[in-house]
């Protein structure tokens, strides 16, 4: 027995050196970072095979997936809060939050709520800067139900007294806290000094304008804006049983035939005609940390440059881990936990770059100036071939991602055609690739020097003022030298009017 029990040990350490040792015959490298791998390729699906026009004139993007009993559907509307006219901020918020939540004129908001959650259907919608949304995900056997209320919510909300009632405490509630967090207080001065306080996305909603809503404006503001002309729509999902992609199609244009009145074409989004100033702009905030942005304009994503500002950026503190930003502020100097920048093309006019961080408010000018440093250099000089690689990389082997299901391809093309880019490009995805892959060093170095103007540069610090002009010694940078020594104090605003408070007395 126990010969048997070791001629079995034996073979098995015999196959066991075997399969060790067969991998090295076959040429495997002796290190992970001698592995190589063929060059990663994928090709987007076009958006041709799945739009198409509605006899009832919107442009939908249809695609069948029988993976699951499911189907989602999306409808985006053209017109987003610049809609609202001056007096009544927070007008297109409300009528977008309420369109689906709000009831209908068969339905309560509570019987619309409970027939939903019976179906084990989500229905949303609302209304950000630039479109509204309406979206529903439901099962496939209750497609024809789902359409009936879907058509409904988009022809007959109710806007229910109580319902408006709630979300306007709600919200009144909300604006109670506009000042709590420096976040908030950051992400909104930067949109005053990007675009000016007259644009319309800095045009917030406050206590006089809200309370001056009544339902008479929802039901308006719903029949001027809610239109088959304003909509584009996307579907994905399994159909039905027997029910053909032509047959959802169909369905489609049922669900937007016979409006039953007359809306108007929605306006384009405003262009903004304020410039950024440079300079320091400073909210005192007593605040252990500060938070900090150093902005300047872009472009926009219709640009030339557009493809090489992505990879320069990418370099510079787009990259996380790789990108040299990130590296020099939180990794070789721990003065922030996270740090980077970013470029993201304006869709309807050209948008702002902007480099931030959180840290010390005594060590912030210090970091501000490391993230300065690394702007000069990659405008002076050119990026490595591994940093340009990488860089290249990270945006060509994430390309697929977008089209992981058919519900996400239907909606990038949905977003394609909404904001104009398939008339102009169609083909905008599948050529993605091969644009990224052209940008050369030289092309990163270009538009870096075009995009990057240390010394216009407008700086935001959000934190403790005292702490921020008076720097750690270890690290003796004086903010105002950092931007020519102009230095602009922005107050706080008052959370219910939104004007400016005058300076807490010391």
């Amino acid at each position: 027995m126990k010969t048997m029990k070791n001629l079995a040990r034996t073979s098995a350490l015999a196959l066991l050196g075997a399969l060790l040792l067969a991998p090295a015959a076959q040429g495997v490298p002796p290190h992970p970072d001698k592995l190589t791998y063929p060059k990663f390729t994928y090709q987007p699906p076009s958006a041709k095979e799945y739009r198409t026009v509605l006899k009832s004139g919107p442009v939908a993007f249809v695609a069948e997936d029988r993976e699951l009993p499911l189907v989602s559907i999306n409808v985006a509307l053209r017109g987003g809060t610049y809609l609202s006219p001056a007096g009544k901020e927070g007008l297109a918020d409300l009528a977008g939050y309420l369109l689906a939540r709000g009831g209908t004129a068969t339905k309560t908001a509570e019987e619309l709520e409970e027939r939903l959650a019976f179906l084990a259907a989500s229905l949303n919608s609302g209304y950000g800067p630039d479109r509204g949304n309406v979206s529903l995900n439901l099962l496939a056997k209750d497609l024809d139900e789902g359409l009936a209320i879907l058509r409904e919510v988009l022809t007959a909300p109710r806007f229910q007294d109580d319902k408006l009632k709630l979300r306007r405490d709600q919200l009144l509630n909300d604006m109670k806290s506009r000042n709590d967090d420096t976040a908030d207080i950051e992400q909104r001065e930067r949109g005053f000094l990007a675009f000016g306080e007259g644009y319309y996305t800095n045009r917030y909603t406050t206590k006089a304008s809200l309370e001056s809503i009544t339902r008479e404006d929802l039901l308006a503001f719903h029949r001027r804006w809610v239109d088959p002309r304003n909509v584009t729509v996307a579907v994905a999902g399994d159909f039905g049983k027997g029910v053909s992609r032509a047959q959802m199609i169909a369905k489609l244009d049922a669900l937007f035939a016979k409006w039953p009145y007359k809306g108007e074409a929605a306006p384009p989004v405003p262009t903004p005609t304020h410039a950024m100033a440079p300079g320091l702009y400073v909210v005192d905030k007593d605040v252990n940390q500060g938070r900090v942005s150093v902005m300047l304009p872009a472009l926009a994503r219709t640009d030339p440059d557009y493809d090489a500002a992505l990879v320069m950026n990418d370099v510079l503190g787009g990259g996380g881990f790789t990108s040299r930003i990130t590296n020099r502020v939180r990794s070789d100097e721990g003065l922030a936990y996270s740090a980077g920048s970013g470029i993201v093309g304006g869709v309807w006019y050209p948008a702002t770059f902007r480099a931030s961080f959180q840290s010390k408010a005594r060590t912030c000018a210090y970091a501000t100036q490391i993230v300065l440093e690394e702007m000069t250099k990659v405008r002076d000089a050119e990026v490595t071939d591994e940093e340009l690689q990488t860089a290249k990389s990270s945006f060509i082997d994430t390309l697929s991602r977008n089209f992981a299901t058919k519900a996400q391809t239907v909606n990038v093309f949905l977003d394609e055609e909404f904001t104009g880019r398939f008339a102009k490009d169609p083909d905008y995805y599948r050529n993605y690739a091969a644009r990224i892959e052209k940008v050369t060093k030289a092309d990163v170095q270009r538009v870096a020097r075009r995009l990057l103007a240390t010394d216009k540069v407008a700086v935001l610090a959000v934190g403790k003022k005292d702490d921020l002009l008076n720097p750690d010694p270890k690290h003796p940078v004086k903010f105002p030298e950092l931007t020519g020594g102009k230095l602009t104090d922005l107050p706080l605003r008052d959370p219910f009017t939104m004007k400016p408070l005058a300076p807490a007395a010391k």
